[in-house]
This record gives structure tokens, C-alpha cells and sequence, in this order.
């Protein structure tokens, strides 16, 4: 598996998989490409049609997985599968792969600065510790402590409202840059 940002990305990795696995039987192909899955490509590599790249692609499709290839190499062993046993076969190399590796989220988040003096450092760690939403990114000693919070854009002026209710208004806050951070992601069950 890995990350692409374009077609012609994703075919180098394809060509260097078949170049390193050259003795394969089989090389079969996936992929997704657009923040919306716009361009989705699948390829049998000569395994029977609709057994392979289409499974594969399908998983893809399922986890809802953005720019993102995947190519599973087969050696044939002497055991026909049969269209069904392809079918699982791959699919299921897919998922497993996407298991061990685990799965990310992009979430839009705004550096918040949050400068309190030394006095109110203490509670105000204590706030972070018991709120994950709250992430703490760095940490600024000078006359006075500025602490860089980066917390989910849609949720900064609610973030400024309950830090400032916690230190009594003592606190300075300076609005940062938006990013996108990956965050670990885990399928609702």
C-alpha cells in the first residue's frame, strides 16, 4: 500500500512492484485518486476479469480511502482458487493490510496561542490533561508561558470561551494557521 498523488505516481510504484517482483504470477492493482475517490483505478493482471483489481478497489471504495494504492503480488502455487477463492483472496489481503497498517483521518485544525503567567500555567495544564480535544503542541517559557493548542477549526471560539472562563479572563489568545492533521482513525463497528 502506499500514498499517491497522481496517476503517473501511482504507475512508477506499480512498475517498481513488478520490477522487484518479477517472477510473480500475478502483480493486481487498486487505486483511488481526489479527496471524493474521483478517479478510481483497478487491473487483473491476468487473473480472471472482475476477481482481482475489482475486489481490491472495492475495499477501497468501502474504507473510503483517498489517494491511496495498493498492489497485491501473487505467486502461483499449484491450488486454483476458483473465481470466489480469487475474489476473497484479494479482497482480504486488502483489508488485512489496511488493519496492520491502520487508517487516518485529515481533520482542519487551528493553532491557538494561549499566553498565561506562571500562576496560571499549572491549572491550565491540568484543563489540557483532562481534555484530548485539546492538543498541545508546544510549550513557550519566556516572562510569561504560551502554550500552542491546536484544536478542530470548527471548535476555536468555544475553545477561547472555555479557556477564558477557566482563568478568569487572564489569559491573551492569538488565532494561528489551519492545517490539516492525520489523526488515528478507527471504523464504527
Amino acid at each position: 500500500m502506499a500514498r499517491i498523488s497522481s496517476e503517473d505516481e501511482a504507475k512508477e510504484i506499480i512498475q517498481a512492484i513488478r520490477k522487484e517482483h518479477w517472477k510473480a504470477t500475478h502483480n493486481c492493482v487498486a487505486y483511488t485518486l481526489g479527496n471524493h475517490q474521483e478517479i478510481q483505478r483497478s487491473q487483473d493482471d491476468g487473473e480472471p476479469s472482475g476477481t482481482a483489481g475489482i475486489p481490491m478497489l472495492e475495499v477501497l471504495k468501502q474504507r473510503e480511502l483517498i489517494n491511496t494504492l495498493v498492489v497485491v503480488t501473487r505467486y502461483f502455487g499449484g491450488t486454483k482458487l476458483g473465481a470466489g477463492g480469487l475474489i476473497r483472496a484479494y479482497s482480504s489481503a486488502v483489508s488485512e493490510a489496511i488493519d496492520a497498517i491502520g487508517m487516518v483521518k485529515g481533520v482542519l485544525q487551528r493553532a491557538l496561542f494561549v499566553t498565561v503567567d506562571y500562576a496560571s500555567h499549572g491549572k491550565l495544564e491540568h484543563f489540557l490533561s483532562l481534555h484530548p480535544e485539546y492538543y498541545l503542541a508546544d510549550t513557550q517559557f519566556t516572562d510569561t508561558v504560551t502554550l500552542q493548542l491546536m484544536i478542530d477549526e470548527p471548535n476555536v471560539e468555544q475553545a477561547i470561551e472555555d479557556l477564558n472562563n477557566l482563568l478568569n479572563g487572564t489569559a491573551t489568545f492569538k488565532k494561528g494557521e489551519t492545517s490539516y492533521v492525520e489523526l488515528p482513525y478507527i471504523l464504527p463497528k
